[in-house]
């Protein structure tokens, strides 16, 4: 039994029908600390422990490496943090079951046109490769996945416009029946699925991503059985649609990571009709500059994104992007502050971050936490400065 709900390495390893070495091994690798560490070195594990080894295994055996599972797990004490962590583990979990039955499908397919023709179909063997390579982006999806949902979470709970960002953004597009809608790099589908109740009954909406992992997330949180929405794999460089085929393009937060914006304004103008809009989102230079401020004040070689996506597409500088291609732009702010009051939801968005944090935050994270959590003791405000440019042809 537990003393004043503590349990030694033997005791939580037999709860978890695991070995203590396997406890031990994860204490080595900073993986799994225990909770308490008494005089004599004997290491005492919580209830709340358990959670964190769920989610170890879980991941273990989804074919994570140790280190990758180090930086998804450093900051689970949260709650809110864990709640999140296992809904992707099941978005995680039902990937790998359908990448299986893709896979199952296409052996049964290769083994009968082996057994009747008697000769090897090659197109149907690299169909295999393809699929057993999966595997990587399923992993890299799990981890673009968490990092965004940090980054959402850390706006949702603490924005201060009651008018949330998708809503926001949903009302710049003018949605109405009869339009013709494409969204290029939905993401998973977040400006949709906030928005269910403004959605016209009598509209085409094609959802489009390059990452056919974020493809089937957003599908999967739209409903694939709503017949106002189609799903399509699209380059933003090269859309697979004619002329004049869309009223809307919309495009969140998505210009700057791609690597010829003039490219992809010459193609959102060409599948526009007379009179269609677009619709883009970004930010300025000074969009949570307190953030790279606070770590920065912690450790100075800490870098939270190795490129500055705004001097890429930014409220500065959109606008030169986008007037050689249509005929009005107008830019709309979108007024808001962050004022965080607790640690966890800031650090977890710190580590989700794009740059070196992780090289130098994970070994001192306990008084990396520490140092977050007195910089938030008396509120900790964060400047907001995005918005949308609408192009008009």
């Amino acid at each position: 039994m537990p003393k004043d709900g503590y349990y030694t390495s033997g005791e939580f390893a037999g709860m978890a029908n695991v070995s203590v070495r396997t406890i031990r091994f994860y204490d080595k690798k900073n993986i799994l600390k225990p909770s308490r560490v008494s005089q004599s070195g004997i290491r005492y594990y919580t209830d709340s422990d358990f959670a964190r080894l769920q989610q170890i295994l879980l991941l273990k055996y989804l074919g994570f490496s140790l280190d990758d599972i180090r930086e998804m797990t450093i900051n689970d004490m949260d709650w809110h943090y864990m709640l999140n962590s296992l809904k992707l583990q099941q978005k995680l979990i039902q990937d790998k079951i359908e990448q299986l039955q893709l896979m199952e499908h296409a052996v049964q397919d290769t083994a009968a046109a082996l057994e009747n023709e008697h000769e090897i179909d090659w197109s149907q063997m690299l169909e295999l490769i393809r699929l057993t390579g999966m595997e990587k982006s399923l992993k890299s999806q799990y981890q673009n996945a968490s990092n965004i949902s940090a980054r959402i979470r850390l706006h949702s709970l603490y924005s201060q416009n009651p008018q949330g960002w998708f809503p926001w953004v949903m009302e710049q597009c003018g949605l109405h029946d009869g339009m013709k809608v494409l969204e290029l790099g939905s993401g998973n589908g977040n400006l949709w699925t906030e928005n269910r109740d403004r959605i016209p009954e009598d509209i085409e909406i094609v959802i489009s991503d390059i990452s056919e992992g974020m493809l089937r997330d957003a599908r999967r949180e739209i409903g694939g059985d709503d017949g106002r929405f189609r799903f399509e794999t699209v380059d933003a460089h090269k859309i697979p649609f004619p002329e004049d085929s869309f009223d809307l393009v919309i495009a969140n937060h998505m210009l700057f990571y791609c690597d010829d914006i003039s490219q992809v304004c010459r193609e959102v103008r060409r599948v526009l009709r007379e009179g269609g809009v677009f619709v883009c989102s970004t930010y300025s230079s000074r969009h949570m500059k307190e953030i790279s401020e606070l770590v920065q004040g912690f450790d100075s070689r800490v870098t939270l994104s190795a490129d500055k996506l705004y001097e890429k597409f930014g409220l500065e500088n959109g606008r030169t992007y986008l007037e050689p291609y249509f005929r009005e732009v107008e830019m709309r702010l979108y007024e808001d502050r962050l004022l965080v009051d607790r640690p966890e939801p800031l650090v977890e968005y710190v580590l989700s971050c794009h740059g070196n944090q992780n090289q130098y935050l994970l070994e001192r994270f306990k008084d990396f936490r520490n140092y977050v959590e007195q910089k938030t003791s008396r509120v900790f405000s964060i400047t907001k400065e995005a918005g949308v440019f609408v192009g008009i042809v």
